[in-house]
């Protein structure tokens, strides 16, 4: 089985490579991103700290946008070409009437079109690399970035001169040889780059190199191959259109998940945001009973807590994840808890002192609070546990969510990236792409190929 699978996955991602679509889109992707380096130069943005600064947020959002919509496009005409083609053509007829299981030869083409689209999609993210090394070209003074336009411009311009080289006097085809070669030439030339400082001086290689970019990108990349999953389950039963309509429609709802679905999952109501935060002592804080914190808000709140009040904080509106949420564990009155501090007492937060904009609180109980963080700026507070509509979760985890995937925010706000929410990311859209490939196993089965 397994050398079957490897077959028909490797004959699936020859016939993708060769699709000229697919080397179209991705040299036109390069393309807008040099469009993007002329057309961003107006962010509202000044701020001279975090991973990118001034107009460079603008082009990072606009860049990623570009490789997600085209990778969505990508997705739906090669897994078309590699599956619902065979399937009109009946050239399918010769794989299934040998001793082939449908399941494993829906899992050969996903993998030979999720090998093709990565190629494509690291190239892309490359090309946004490179912008990004290059800058906005705010006015027509600004200097022009010379390695990134030689090693750039001469890794694609190589790769498509030596790919029609070998068509017009080997007969191989154009799209295949140029996409094959373009992907190693483009990392030489982002390795050569980064070597050079745009006045052609060598720098440490990893000066330019921006850590969390790259995670974003790696993120970017997999709510893609989740993309190609759902496209190759559309291909078993749908034709060309329908499926890159599947795909586009999928994209959509997926980027619209936390609003029609998300935000019924977790009800609570912020009392404020976190403006200024006053320890007495950082390094005690919340972990030694009757330790005193000030917090200031953001904005004067209507709803003020009230004395012996909770006091729980959360980086989203929703509640959701809590910071120091102790539901489970938390027992009995708050009130009695502040009065008796025996070896039973629960650990919490409460509040001693409160208006509308200044909340004073302490930690209380026999041993340190279980927190995942102290509160920072920026986070919400709240009096009470998130509560949680289980129908909603299901239907919520269910449904691809994009947003998971789209971490430019976090770059943009000088926010890092944590390395398990990238794993995180991988088991998630590891799900994703096994529930969307059964359904596509569950849909050619009953398909009529003859």
């Amino acid at each position: 089985m397994l050398l079957q699978l490897l077959t028909i996955a490797r004959n699936a991602f020859v016939e993708s490579v060769r699709q000229p679509v697919l080397l179209l889109l991705v040299l036109l992707s390069g393309l807008f991103q040099v469009f993007n380096t002329w057309n961003t130069g107006f962010a509202m943005s000044n701020t001279d700290s975090g991973q990118l600064v001034g107009d460079n947020k603008l082009l990072l959002d606009v860049g990623m946008g570009t490789i997600f919509v085209i990778g969505t496009l990508l997705a739906g005409f090669i897994a078309t070409a590699v599956m619902s083609r065979e399937i009109e053509n009946k050239t399918v007829l010769t794989v299934v009437s040998k001793p082939v299981s449908r399941h494993t030869l829906v899992l050969g083409k996903y993998l030979g079109v999720a090998t093709a689209l990565f190629g494509a999609v690291v190239v892309m993210l490359i090309f946004l690399m490179l912008a990004l090394r290059h800058g906005v070209m705010s006015t027509t003074a600004d200097e022009l970035d010379g390695p990134v336009l030689a090693f750039a411009l001469g890794s694609v311009a190589l790769a498509v001169a030596i790919g029609g080289w070998c068509n017009f006097f080997y007969g191989w085809n154009f799209a295949q040889t140029a996409m094959t070669l373009l992907v190693p030439f483009i990392f030489v030339a982002f390795f050569l780059v980064m070597l050079f400082d745009k006045h052609w001086k060598v720098q440490p290689i990893l000066k330019d190199f921006n850590f969390q970019v790259f995670l974003a990108s790696a993120s970017l990349g997999m709510a893609i191959l989740v993309l190609a999953a759902v496209a190759t389950a559309a291909s078993t039963r749908l034709g060309q259109v329908m499926t890159i309509v599947v795909c586009l429609g999928v994209f959509v709802m997926a980027l619209l998940s936390n609003h029609l679905v998300g935000r019924h999952v977790f009800t609570n109501q912020p009392i404020g945001a976190i403006s200024n935060i006053k320890f007495e002592d950082p390094e005690k804080a919340f972990n030694e009973p009757g330790q005193v914190t000030t917090f200031t808000l953001e904005h004067p709140t209507n709803t003020p807590p009230k004395v012996n009040d909770r006091f729980l904080y959360s980086p989203s509106p929703g509640g959701f994840p809590m910071a120091n949420d102790e539901a489970e564990t938390f027992v009995g009155d708050i009130r009695e808890a502040n009065d008796v501090m025996g070896p039973a007492a629960p650990s919490s937060i409460v509040v001693m002192e409160a208006d509308r904009q200044t909340i004073k609180v302490r930690a209380t109980g026999a041993t340190p609070l279980a927190i995942a963080r102290l509160p920072e700026r920026g986070d919400f507070v709240f009096n009470r546990s998130t509560d949680v509509n289980k129908p909603a979760l299901v239907a919520w985890v269910a449904v691809p969510n994009m947003q998971l995937f789209w971490l430019l925010d976090a770059v943009t706000q000088n926010r890092m990236i944590p390395i398990r929410y990238i794993v995180f990311v991988a088991f998630y859209a590891m799900c994703q792409i096994g529930a969307f490939l059964s359904l596509g196993v569950i849909l050619f089965q009953r398909r009529d190929v003859g």
